[in-house]
């Protein structure tokens, strides 16, 4: 192989190798693919040159004519769909069906160059400097014609691309790819294609070499601004194999001297051989040493800003987690941020709160228009992604790239949990593009999206902090005006209370005279004072009197209730027979609980003892119980009364198969005014001070009340009054029964 032939062969494999590393990258995109097609077209095309030079016979010539022919067909089509899909997403003049053409037209180029033996290769003739092919004119011309078509629709996208970018980097990688197409384009259309046409074969090795030139910019971009964010698998891969050549070189020389000694019988000598052991030892204890240091040479000529992550969030952990201090906490972490990453600046911004003002937190000291942050806030959650990087977002979402670049903004990491990912989040992190140009690739990226959870957290419990903070600043003055309005507002209650007290003691007392009137006048009718009454009449009349009785019954209840706020709460004791009370009580709510289709059934006990009491009040407490158990009961059910004493209590218990009272209510039983909901639909009437004040008569009895409910079975509601005479705290308001036998 002559020395041409070697250097076409390792540029063929240079490009080659770079191909393989974009497409390795992500090799389903379209652009990487089109990048390998273009690797893949000049390495055919230089190994084809390669070997059209060192071919011993002319129709091996020919047959390797016939490919360095036809990988440039490959090659501008690729360009073309490199420049399509990479450089000219916003301008995608080429439109399908010119694309699929041009495809087709390359098909046919390629299968007549192979199909025909004479198409564009009509001989190989031997020359002075080599061998030369002799054209086919019109075939050629029509060959010509399509790849300087390709060239021309290559070289404007580039153009296009570089003039409008608004990206610095993109501007950049752009500005790269266009001088190099437009050299390697020059030299090849001229040694190619120019020289050959006029007989001139002596230079078309310098059409590949020259090709190299775009490579060579290609290569740059990835090294210096990340075309193809391959530059971490490129760096590491060298810095593996240097150190594995020179770990090899270091184990094959004594490994070759032991080899040569003991099979090849050449003379053995204790010193090499222990000097070959040592060597080895070594380079086994070096290994990872030399390997790590590789590691850090690459690190300094290709990664400027390389930075180690565990290193980099265990240095953020410590800047945040010890800090309460929000803005304290943001500028240490931003910090840490920008220094790592190699960011121009990091700014953290947070959105308002219910306490708390939208704020910007960070190095630089930058504003963003009001009209900006709202348009991004808008957008940024539908996108479902924590980190958004602007130079890479998608045509569809052109609006917020123009927003991003227009304030300098390169990343955006949105402070957003994973489960929240179509949410706003707590807010946001703004880094500015890498000092240098470099892009933020898919490293920084995961790198990001690792520490958000932490800094997620970090922030809440300083917001909460700096809540409390500022809360118990402002306690002091939040608990005197409140007490202050509380002290107006019980004043005022206080004396709304006293003049409902009044109006109720008022309107009790000058309602009781004409309803005492009344009843006075029923009972005289009822007892013939007026002449003989029919049975029908009398009903009415007993009617109207049980009705007037309970009214007399229910301003006495408001009367009480106004004496108990008053202090004027008094029993008046007597002595008095528990059974015949509930006994005439019984008798006079019958025909109301008749009309209601209800029993009322009570056993008057015998040789019941009396006891000194209200006689009056208690006469209130059993109609209470009774009249309750009548209007909350179903019709077609009973009642049941019970009376009972033990010697030293009396008991009365009033039984009914009623609505009873819902669990969560029954702990509000006895409460002035309480009224169960299902009773405020069974009865709408009610006033809810009947139990109230019989549980206050029945303590100041010094006897105990009796609620069991259940709802939708029923109720038993009673009392337990002491057979003794009560607390001694009362004796002396209490006639002693010496003095009342006098009486």
């Amino acid at each position: 192989m002559s020395p041409l032939s070697i250097i076409l062969s390792l540029t063929g494999a240079y490009s080659l190798l770079l191909g393989v590393l974009v497409l390795a990258r992500d090799y389903k995109k379209v652009e990487n693919i089109a990048f390998f097609g273009i690797s893949l077209g000049i390495t055919g095309w230089a190994v084809g040159i390669a070997g059209f030079i060192d071919s011993r016979s002319l129709d091996d010539a020919l047959v390797w004519a016939k490919f360095y022919y036809f990988f440039p067909v490959l090659l501008v089509f690729s360009l073309v769909t490199f420049a399509q899909y990479f450089l000219s997403q916003a301008y995608k003049t080429l439109k399908k069906t010119t694309s699929v053409l041009l495809m087709v037209l390359g098909s046919i180029l390629s299968i007549a160059l192979f199909s025909s033996r004479t198409f564009i290769t009509a001989g190989i003739i031997e020359q002075d400097y080599g061998k030369r092919v002799i054209l086919d004119e019109g075939s050629y011309i029509v060959y010509s014609a399509y790849l300087i078509v390709c060239f021309a629709i290559t070289l404007l996208y580039c153009f296009v691309n570089l003039r409008d970018a608004t990206s610095p980097v993109v501007k950049q990688q752009a500005r790269l790819v266009f001088l190099g197409v437009l050299a390697s384009t020059a030299t090849g259309l001229y040694f190619n294609l120019l020289l050959p046409a006029a007989g001139n074969y002596r230079l078309i090795y310098l059409g590949p070499l020259f090709v190299t030139v775009f490579l060579t910019a290609v290569a740059y971009a990835i090294v210096k601004h990340k075309m193809f964010d391959v530059r971490w698998f490129v760096v590491r891969s060298v810095a593996y194999v240097i150190s594995v050549l020179i770990l090899s070189v270091v184990y094959i020389a004594p490994l070759l001297y032991m080899i040569g000694t003991l099979i090849l019988d050449y003379p053995f000598r204790t010193g090499p051989f222990v000097f070959g052991v040592a060597v080895a030892s070594l380079a086994a204890l070096f290994y990872e040493r030399v390997r790590l240091w590789f590691n850090s040479l690459t690190a300094k000529i290709f990664f400027r800003e390389a930075y180690n992550p565990e290193q980099f969030i265990a240095e953020l952990n410590s800047a945040i987690v010890t800090n309460l201090d929000l803005e304290d906490m943001l500028t240490k972490a931003s910090e840490v941020i920008a220094r790592n990453i190699n960011a121009e600046y990091c700014l953290f911004g947070l959105k308002e709160t219910d306490r708390m003002p939208q704020r910007v937190v960070g190095l630089a000291a930058r504003r963003f228009s009001d009209e900006d942050v709202q348009s991004v806030r808008q957008m940024t959650p539908r996108l479902n992604a924590k980190v958004v990087l602007t130079d890479f977002l998608p045509p569809e979402q052109d609006k917020l790239k123009h927003i991003l670049q227009m304030n300098d903004v390169a990343v955006l990491a949105r402070l957003v949990s994973d489960a929240n990912i179509k949410h706003e989040g707590l807010g946001y992190i703004v880094l500015g593009p890498k000092k240098g140009g470099d892009l933020y690739n898919t490293r920084d990226v995961r790198t990001l999206e690792t520490i958000i959870n932490g800094l997620i957290i970090a922030i809440q419990n300083a917001l909460r902090f700096e809540e409390i903070q500022n809360f118990n600043a402002t306690l002091q003055q939040r608990v005197e005006d409140a007490t202050k309005r509380l002290r107006l507002t019980n004043a005022k209650l206080k004396t709304l209370d006293e003049a409902k007290d009044d109006f109720i003691s008022m309107a009790s007392h000058q309602l009781r005279t004409p309803l005492t009137s009344v009843k006075g006048y029923l009972s005289m009718v009822l007892e013939g004072d007026a002449g003989a009454l029919t049975p029908y009449q009398r009903k009415l009349l007993e009617e109207a009197y049980t009705s007037s009785q309970r009214m007399v019954y229910l301003i006495s209840d408001f009367l009480n209730v106004s004496r108990l706020k008053t202090g004027k709460f008094v029993l008046e004791l007597n002595r008095a027979n528990l059974a015949n009370i509930v006994e005439e009580e019984v008798r006079k709510l019958e025909l109301t609980a008749a009309s209601r289709q209800l029993k009322i059934n009570y056993q008057k006990p015998a040789n019941l003892p009396p006891q000194y009491c209200d006689a009056n009040k208690l006469r209130q407490v059993v109609m209470n119980l009774l009249d309750n158990a009548i209007f909350y009961s179903r019709p077609g059910g009973a009642i049941d009364v019970e009376l009972t004493h033990n010697g030293r209590n009396l008991t009365l218990k009033v039984k009914d198969s009623g609505i009873g009272v819902p669990a969560a209510e029954r702990h509000h039983l006895f409460g002035k005014f309480f009224r169960a909901s299902n009773a405020k639909k069974a009865r709408p009437d009610g006033t809810g001070i009947g139990l109230f004040m019989a549980k206050k008569v029945i303590l100041a009895h010094g006897g105990s009340v009796i609620a069991e409910t259940t709802e939708h079975k029923g109720s038993t509601f009673g009392f337990v009054l002491p057979l003794e005479p009560i607390a001694a705290t009362q004796k002396q308001a209490l006639p002693t029964p010496a003095a009342a036998k006098s009486k």
